[in-house]
C-alpha cells in the first residue's frame, strides 16, 4: 500500500478512539475547497460553472484553520479549483501541519514550478497530482494539449526535492485496462508513493455529460486492470476493501460523513459531489440537519452510478476494522477478479423519475474551451 505507517498509525488511532466513544458519525478526511477558480476547464469538473463573482471568493486562513477544529479529522484534502491560486495556501498548509494534520494539496500542478519553494517537505504533506491517464486521455480530460508532459518533469522534481507525491486518477468513458495498466507501471517507475484511482462522478453542472462510467462497467474495467496488476505491485493511496469494492466483490453503502465539504459557501450537505442541495454554517448542524437516509446508492437516483472514493472509503476503513483479516487478504491477493459480483444494494426510490433528471440543462462539450476564465 501506498500510505505511510505513520500516516496508518495516527489515522487508526482516531478512528479507534471514535469507535470507544460510540460516536456514529465522524469524519475521515475534511475536503476543503478553499477556492472554485481554477486554471483548467476540464470537460468533467462541477466546479467552475459559476459567475467570476462566486470564482473570486476565497476562504481566509482564520476560515480554513477553523474548519479542522471543528470536524477534528485527521487528514485534510486540499482541493478547488486550484488550491495553489490562492495566495494564502503556503500559510493554510503550514497550519494545519502545526495541528499534525496529513495534508494533502490536490493540484493540476502547472503552477507547482512557481511555488514549490513555498512549501518543505514533510511526512505531513503530500502533493497529489491531478493525471488522468496517459498523455492523449488527460489532455483530453483537462482540454488542453501538452498538460501531461509538463506534469511528468513537475513529478519528477517534487520527488527529487523530497516531497511526498502521489497522483489522483479519475476514470472516464472508453477507459481500457491496457491504457489504465500502462499508466500504472508508469507511475511506478516515476517512483511516486501511490496513486488514487476512481471512477469520475457525473457532476450535473459539468459541461459535457458523456464521459462518464455507469456502474456495471465501471465494476468490470477495475477487475480487468486488477487483473492485469496481478504480481506488479502496484502502490495505491487507498485501502484494499475499497479497491475490492470498485472490482464488485463488496455491497457497501456510502458513508458521506465520512469526507465532509467545507468550501466558500459553508458545510455541503450532504459530499462535495452534490452540489444542489445546500449548506449548513457549521459542521454540528451539517451533521445534524442533514438528511442521511436520503442519500446514497439506491436511495437516490442522483447517487445511482456513484462509486466515487470520498463517500465509499470511509465504508471500507470502517468495514476494514471489523474484519481486519478480510482486508489482510485482498491487501496480499489482491481484489478478486472473476466469478459473481457482490449483489448491488436494492433502490429504494421511484425509477420512473430517473430519465427526468437528463433533462436537466448542461453546456456543450465546447465549454471545454469557454467559460471559465484562465489563470496564468
Amino acid at each position: 500500500m501506498g500510505v505511510p505507517l505513520i500516516q496508518q498509525y495516527r489515522v487508526g488511532k482516531y478512528i479507534l478512539g471514535r469507535k470507544l466513544r460510540r460516536e456514529k458519525r465522524y469524519p475521515l478526511v475534511l475536503m476543503l475547497e478553499p477556492l472554485f477558480r481554477c486554471n483548467l476547464a476540464c470537460s468533467g469538473c462541477g466546479k467552475i460553472d459559476y459567475p467570476d463573482d462566486t470564482l473570486d471568493k476565497r476562504l481566509s486562513y482564520e476560515d480554513c484553520m477553523q474548519a479542522i477544529d471543528e470536524c477534528g479529522a485527521p487528514i485534510v484534502s486540499i482541493a478547488g479549483g486550484e488550491p495553489l491560486i490562492h495566495r494564502e495556501m503556503p500559510k493554510i498548509v503550514s497550519g494545519y501541519i502545526q495541528k499534525k494534520k496529513f495534508v494533502y494539496l490536490c493540484t493540476n500542478a502547472l503552477l507547482l514550478p512557481k511555488h514549490i519553494h513555498e512549501y518543505t517537505p514533510s511526512p505531513y504533506l503530500t502533493f497529489s497530482i491531478h493525471l488522468d491517464g496517459n498523455r492523449d486521455r488527460h489532455d483530453a480530460s483537462v482540454c488542453r494539449s501538452g498538460v501531461f508532459d509538463k506534469c511528468i518533469e513537475i513529478v519528477k522534481v517534487a520527488i527529487a526535492k523530497g516531497f511526498r507525491v502521489t497522483l489522483n486518477c479519475t476514470l472516464f468513458q472508453g477507459e481500457s485496462a491496457d491504457e489504465v495498466a500502462e499508466f500504472m507501471d508508469m507511475a511506478m517507475a516515476l517512483g511516486v508513493e501511490g496513486v488514487t484511482i476512481s471512477p469520475g462522478y457525473s457532476y450535473q453542472r459539468a459541461p459535457k455529460q458523456d464521459v462518464f462510467l455507469q456502474r456495471q462497467e465501471g465494476k468490470q474495467l477495475f477487475r480487468n486492470i486488477f487483473k492485469q496488476g496481478k504480481n506488479k505491485r502496484w502502490r495505491f493511496n487507498q485501502s484494499s476493501l475499497y479497491l475490492d469494492f470498485l472490482a464488485g466483490n463488496q455491497t457497501y453503502e456510502c458513508t458521506p460523513w465520512g469526507n465532509p465539504t467545507r468550501n466558500i459557501f459553508g458545510w455541503q450537505k450532504p459530499c462535495y459531489l452534490l452540489v444542489e442541495e445546500g449548506y449548513e454554517p457549521t459542521f454540528e448542524r451539517m451533521i445534524n440537519n442533514t438528511e442521511w437516509d436520503k442519500y446514497g446508492t439506491g436511495r437516490n437516483p442522483k447517487c445511482a452510478n456513484c462509486m466515487v472514493h470520498c463517500g465509499y472509503e470511509p465504508t471500507a476503513v470502517n468495514d476494514l476494522f471489523k474484519h481486519p483479516w478480510k482486508g489482510l487478504k485482498v491487501a496480499l491477493f489482491g481484489p478478486r477478479t472473476e466469478g459473481p459480483m457482490a449483489p448491488e444494494l436494492p433502490v429504494l426510490y421511484d425509477e420512473q423519475i430517473v430519465p427526468k433528471l437528463k433533462t436537466i440543462e448542461i453546456k456543450s462539450a465546447a465549454a471545454c474551451n469557454s467559460g471559465n476564465k484562465q489563470v496564468a
